[in-house]
């Protein structure tokens, strides 16, 4: 059964994959016209997105350099391999989006006081193209890579998505100041990007931050897994309980489970291979459980006390 988990696993990290490379290609050579563009037309809300679209093609980066880091096998230096370097890329990608906003608004105040001329009509065709091919890109991501739950492909979507409401933005800025001479709405284009780009950002480092300070997993209940465990036969309690996630997908957890003294091993197998199953449908992929009697349990709380000094049974851990 768990074959096929990872067979599914392997399907989808190769079509993230494909997705990344493709998108990636897309983005970049639009973001370097988009760039031109809004020099030639002094358009910030034209730059702003360009901007953006520059922080997509980084993002889009670094999301593929950690699947490809990812896939390296785990070492005696690193035992759980590369796998983490996902979510650090997501945490560079959600910190990247959060410092172009501020620069985006830093930029706007300016032109608010001073809106300057803008090109009106070569920026809405550039904007249009730009509008066009972030749909196309945030199609190509839907269709073919898991944005649900790869918290790094979730952060790459999420700045397209908000990519395309910049070139929206910019679209609608560029019919105001033609059609009402409205010079102002080409900053207020390029803040409205810049509170998108900001939330987006927040949301992902937010996530990712979760998962390095080895936080509850936000897909797994807690205390259904207590009750899944306690509920199989031969388990009294069960503690020193941990829950979190190794990257996107690979969830983790250890404990302590108390059991009959007089048990023998194959018995012993059985509860935790009946433990391992349940946990599985539950969104655990790699579960470590230390047996013991009740002469041995050492501390009643389900979840740990961790001790700074070395006391209780630290040394045998």
């Amino acid at each position: 059964m768990g074959h096929n988990h990872d067979h599914g696993h392997d399907h989808t990290h190769g079509a993230n994959k494909k997705v990344l490379i493709l998108s990636f290609i897309i983005i970049t050579g639009y973001m370097v016209i988009e760039a031109i563009g809004g020099f030639l037309t002094n358009s910030l809300a034209l730059l702003s997105d360009a901007g953006h679209m520059l922080s997509d093609s980084i993002s889009l980066a670094i999301a593929l350099l950690a699947f490809m880091f990812g896939e390296k096998a785990a070492s005696y230096s690193k035992t759980y391999g590369y796998k983490r370097f996902e979510i650090l890329a997501a945490v560079l990608n959600g910190v990247t989006l959060i410092l172009i906003a501020l620069f985006i608004f830093y930029e706007s105040i300016e032109r608010f006081t001073n809106p300057p001329e803008v090109a009106t009509k070569g920026m809405l065709i550039i904007s249009t193209i730009g509008l066009l091919i972030n749909i196309l890109v945030a199609w190509i991501m839907m269709r073919g890579s898991d944005t649900k739950d790869n918290l790094n492909m979730r952060g790459a979507f999420l700045h397209v998505l908000s990519d395309m409401l910049g070139s929206v933005g910019a679209i609608v800025a560029a019919l105001l100041i033609m059609f009402f001479g409205w010079g102002w709405a080409d900053p207020l284009a390029s803040v409205i990007v810049a509170l998108l780009v900001l939330r987006s950002g927040y949301y992902v480092t937010k996530a990712a931050v979760h998962v390095l300070m080895e936080g509850t997993p936000s897909n797994v209940d807690i205390q259904e897994i207590i009750q899944t465990m306690e509920q199989t036969k031969g388990v009294h309690s069960i503690h020193d309980l941990h829950i979190w996630t190794i990257t996107s997908g690979t969830n983790a957890l250890s404990c302590h489970a108390v059991v009959d003294d007089q048990l023998k091993i194959v018995d012993s197998e059985n509860i935790l291979r009946e433990i391992e199953h349940n946990l599985e449908h539950k969104g655990i992929k790699h579960v470590t459980i230390q047996l013991e009697t009740a002469a041995h349990q050492h501390d009643n709380s389900i979840l740990c006390q961790l001790k700074t000094e070395t006391s209780h049974h630290d040394h045998q851990h």
